[in-house]
């Protein structure tokens, strides 16, 4: 049997009309671009805000129509509620649909909220914080600091868990050292694949790596939506959030749409990499989600021959940049051949030599950025303010 193609799919959703829509899904210009990975299919349909929760019947008979596809092992289908013009009919008073009120789906705006006002963040039952980690710029070792980072947690006794939110560039499978496919029971909820203690959730266990993701803004924000709201994280003292580097959708929806506790900024010595890393700190602070401190990762490296340091990309510029913007400088991290070889196969340093010198230093900026969390835990979360 031959696979499913977008323009199948496409013709498909054709059949698909919402209650007093004019026309079909695709005709009015409803549907996100379509992805297909290992015969499963992922689209998001854009409906205006204000009838997001009574548009969820439309979600559900888009995806029967793909699931009854031949050639198609499953879909999955969210509502992205995104004001553009010509994407969705013009809002008018509908009645409310019957039967029991739905849940919003991921990514999907609450109903809208009064003029002037942003929707809040909803909290995320289970989870008592949730830290990003960020950068300005690829090429730092954000990824292999966010997940030393929560290990060191886990190892300092907190319960944890990593959400690996770039949807683009994966990075926890290989850096966790986890294969294979989550699971999904009931609800469509996603059970979390597990290693060395933390509950773990990437969009590399959905698509075969390797595979090409070209996906707009509002399946970006679909997807991460799903990854973090419809997965069962369980109880956990806190959510470590891997970014994608810089400052685009994916970094907005998690900054505006998740209640974070704050944000710990990666960046390496030299002055090129700070500049990019104020613009990280620039948006977490125009979303007013606190940053919790700045790590100068790849500080400096000592020669496992002679164990003499050298400061390769200069030194202490981390440190001077977190004391020029007054936020907390959590430490440096130095550039190892371990580090990079334990990242690489699955090991992370923190776990393979747990009473090592490189441990020691991530168990350490565990230490103070949970200091931080909790200093800030007391403070009503604060409303989304652009200049």
């Amino acid at each position: 049997m031959s696979a499913v193609t977008r323009d199948e799919v496409l013709e498909t959703l054709k059949t698909v009309r919402g209650p007093g829509f004019e026309r079909d899904v695709v005709s009015l210009g409803m549907v996100s671009d379509v992805f297909i990975s290992d015969a499963k299919v992922y689209f998001s349909i854009t409906v205006p805000a204000e009838r997001a929760d009574e548009l969820e019947p439309l979600r559900q008979a888009a995806e029967r129509a793909v699931k009854a596809m031949p050639g198609v092992k499953g879909a999955l289908v969210s509502l992205t509620a995104e004001r553009k013009a010509g994407a969705a009919p013009a809002a008018r008073p509908q009645p409310a649909a019957h039967g029991h009120a739905h849940s919003h789906a991921p990514g999907q705006a609450p109903t809208q909220a009064p003029s002037g006002q942003r929707p809040a963040r909803q909290t995320i039952p289970g989870i008592g914080a949730i830290i990003a980690v960020a950068s300005g710029k690829g090429g730092v070792g954000k990824s292999t600091t966010a997940v030393n980072l929560a290990l060191a947690m886990k190892a300092n006794g907190l319960k944890v868990g990593i959400l690996d939110a770039d949807v683009y560039g994966p990075s926890l499978p290989r850096l966790m050292g986890i294969t294979g496919r989550p699971q999904q029971i009931e609800n469509r909820i996603i059970v979390p694949m597990e290693n060395y203690g933390i509950k773990v959730m990437s969009m590399g266990f959905l698509v075969d790596e390797g595979t090409a993701m070209i996906w707009r803004g509002p399946m970006v924000q679909s997807a991460l939506m799903q990854m973090l709201r419809e997965v069962a994280w369980g109880d956990l003292d806190v959510l470590v959030v891997d970014m994608p580097p810089g400052t685009g959708d994916a970094q907005l929806t998690m900054a505006q749409q998740v209640p974070l506790s704050g944000a710990v900024i990666v960046s390496t010595p030299q002055d090129l990499a700070l500049i990019d890393a104020r613009k990280g700190l620039n948006m977490f602070n125009k979303v007013e989600v606190p940053v919790l401190g700045i790590v100068e990762n790849m500080s400096y490296f000592i020669a496992p021959d002679t164990g003499n340091r050298y400061d390769i990309f200069g030194h202490g510029g981390a440190r001077a940049e977190a004391d020029k913007i007054g936020v907390p400088f959590l430490g440096e991290v130095p550039l190892t051949i371990a580090i990079r070889e334990t990242s690489d196969a699955g090991t992370p340093v923190v776990v393979s030599d747990p009473q090592g010198p490189q441990a020691k230093v991530y168990r350490e900026i565990a230490v103070k950025v949970w200091s931080e969390v909790q200093a800030r835990s007391g403070r009503a979360a604060p409303s989304i303010v652009f200049e």
